[in-house]
């Protein structure tokens, strides 16, 4: 998995303080995107243990206190992404406790193939569906167009 940006610090992708990942690879391309650079699933630098590391040191910093992590991108749920994303999420779960994982997605929640679902079963929260640029509002609370849904999966508090 190749990765676009690293916020160990973010106010803006999902509630709270929070980590934010923006992985590489998206085949959904929607137009009006904000993130193009993300679409070629080698764009970026490699996902690495130390950033994986990274990541699980960062949610649990007592300094300062991050609510959660967020996996945006490209998709996280692209295919070349999975095994990584799934191998992190498992982590964030067993070493993280009471941190809450959010992802935004351009597949649909009900279509979604079984190592997908692997993944989306360690999310708490998942914003699914491709932007759509007709349907836009910056009113929308976590979500670009009005197509998207916001589905609560899981609960960890």
């Amino acid at each position: 998995m190749h990765l676009n940006a690293y916020y160990p610090v973010d106010v803006v992708n999902g509630p709270g303080t929070r980590c934010t990942l923006f992985v590489s690879g998206c085949e959904h391309q929607c137009k009006g995107c904000y993130n193009q650079s993300t679409w070629r699933a080698d764009s970026g630098i490699l996902f690495t243990s130390e950033i994986e590391d990274q990541i699980i040191a960062d949610l649990n910093c007592t300094r300062i206190r991050r609510q959660g992590l967020s996996l945006s991108g490209g998709d996280p749920l692209h295919p070349a992404n999975l095994d990584a994303v799934l191998h992190l999420l498992n982590r964030v779960r067993n070493e993280c406790q009471g941190k809450d994982v959010w992802c935004w997605t351009g597949y649909r929640f009900g279509q979604l193939t079984t190592e997908q679902q692997q993944v989306t079963n360690l999310i708490d929260v998942l914003i699914d569906g491709k932007f759509e640029q007709a349907l836009a509002s910056p009113e929308l609370p976590w979500r670009g167009s009005s197509n998207q849904q916001v589905i609560t999966l899981n609960c960890t508090k």
